[in-house]
């Protein structure tokens, strides 16, 4: 693994439907991810993007009237806006229907047909179309598939290219052997070690165009389009330069994949036997996150509550609504969102907290003219020495939620400092240099988070020769919410 260089991607949503909550929990977890690694020095490379093929999305482009292409482009333009409200840092975006990428899909094809891993045969096969994916009966609940309950079951019967995924199956496990780490958490790698444990099918990777024409066109056979899953996967070489420059994807690869449960068998086991046939290096790590619900209930448009994160952040502002999902849901689990809650949070932590310190401390700095000769007390270096610790502890093992509570531990620590030194009546600089460290400090360690909060707070501070000569107060960094 290459040292000080970073690539991570998220999935790549379909754009059968507007951005929802759950996504955007995945996009600011990567974020979070990418910039905590850009403030540790390393070179950054993160990817998102659309999914724009498969029989979902070309009926939902029939439904509405118009042809696939129109359809994409239009939803595609809402995800990245979506980027842009979540504040997302220097995001490459990558359309499956991008040239560029049509024609790495289509010589990853030839590699894994080269190395005899593509046949074509006859097969039935019980489809949902909401997953994309082919069903077992053990996979079904009353006939329906369990995530998508509302859709029935097709039963597709033709002839169709498949990838000898069976022929994988020792070595994969041999992956997760050699790497336990390679799929978080441990609970997601035994669900794919068992998965694989029990026997792996050869699945079916092209669709006659004839029944579904929305799709990369299979090399060599004008009458087949790619299966969506094997097109959209290679994405994540794609977007890092291959197959063309050879010295871009040298850089980047191997990445790191944040996916949603309901992912893990595609990316930590499909894909990866992909590579295999291909030749190339697996992903470097898997991070699987859960499900967000509402008060309790699984978001559904039947039920009328699904979550429009564009909607939360004119209201709350993006910064209220990343540290909610970094915070109150546990990174690796499922969690539960409630507005009334992010308000909490937001009045608690962000106002009261964070908005709170950084007011104080910047306005007993502001009335002190220098701190030329002043070195932080060694109480206030280990503390800060230690969350940074913590919080690098905690984002490795994709425990972001630990990670953010780590760092809001130093905030609060930096309050009781104040009231119980008070240098509003001492006016000792040394105290004060004290707590404008810490402020600096939590600025640094708060970017990844909010990242609007901490650019303003760091927009106080005045520098000389590499050292802090003065600071200015700060705004009010989260203002009252409105009743």
């Amino acid at each position: 693994m290459k040292e000080g260089i970073f690539y991570i991607t998220t999935t790549l949503p379909y754009v059968n439907a507007e951005p929802h909550i759950g996504f955007a929990l995945e996009l600011v977890q990567a974020d979070s991810m990418a910039r905590f690694r850009r403030a540790q020095g390393d070179e950054v490379f993160f990817n998102t993007g659309t999914d724009e093929h498969g029989l979902k999305i070309y009926r939902k482009a029939q439904e509405a009237g118009k042809d696939p292409q129109t359809y994409v482009d239009e939803l595609s333009q809402r995800f990245k806006e979506l980027n842009r409200a979540l504040n997302l840092s220097d995001a490459n975006f990558i359309k499956t229907t991008d040239p560029n990428h049509i024609q790495a899909a289509q010589e990853f094809w030839k590699l894994c047909e080269q190395n005899g891993d593509i046949e074509k045969k006859l097969y039935e096969t019980k489809y949902c179309v909401g997953c994309e994916l082919e069903k077992t009966d053990s996979e079904l609940v009353d006939g329906r598939c369990p995530l998508h309950p509302n859709l029935e079951i097709e039963v597709i019967k033709e002839e169709n290219y498949f990838f000898k995924f069976s022929k994988y199956q020792d070595r994969l496990l041999e992956l997760y052997q050699e790497r336990p780490d390679f799929v978080v958490p441990e609970s997601r790698l035994k669900e794919i070690k068992n998965f694989i444990q029990e026997g792996l099918n050869d699945f079916s990777i092209s669709r006659l165009k004839e029944k579904m024409p929305w799709g990369v066109p299979v090399p060599g056979d004008e009458d087949h389009v790619m299966y969506v899953w094997f097109d959209a996967l290679v994405n994540y070489i794609s977007a890092a330069g291959w197959p063309e420059d050879k010295e871009k994807f040298a850089k980047w690869w191997p990445v790191v994949q944040v996916a949603g449960k309901d992912q893990t068998r595609q990316q930590a086991a499909m894909w990866q036997a992909m590579l295999m046939s291909a030749g190339l290096a697996p992903s470097k790590k898997i991070f699987i996150h859960g499900f967000v619900t509402a008060d309790g209930q699984k978001m559904s448009k039947s039920l009328g509550n699904v979550i429009d994160p564009f909607a939360l952040v004119e209201k709350y502002g993006s910064d209220t609504l990343r540290y909610y999902l970094l915070r109150d849901i546990a990174s690796d689990e499922d969690g539960d969102f409630s507005e009334e809650r992010l308000r909490e949070r937001y009045q608690a932590d962000l106002a009261n907290g964070l908005g709170n310190f950084a007011s104080r401390v910047s306005t007993l700095a502001e009335k002190t003219e220098s701190f030329d000769g002043l070195e932080a007390d060694m109480e206030i270096k280990d503390r800060i020495e230690e969350t940074v610790r913590q919080a690098a502890v905690s984002a490795e093992r994709f425990k972001l939620h630990e990670s953010v509570a780590s760092i809001w531990k130093l905030i609060s620590f930096g309050d009781g400092y104040v009231n119980e030194h008070k240098p509003w009546e001492t006016n000792n600089r040394q105290t004060i240099f004290n707590l404008v460290v810490l402020l600096d400090a939590v600025a640094n360690l708060v970017e990844p988070i909010v990242p609007e909060a901490a650019g303003k707070i760091k927009a106080v501070f005045t520098m000389k020769k590499g050292k802090i000569a003065k600071v200015r107060k700060v705004e009010n960094l989260f203002p009252r919410l409105d009743a």
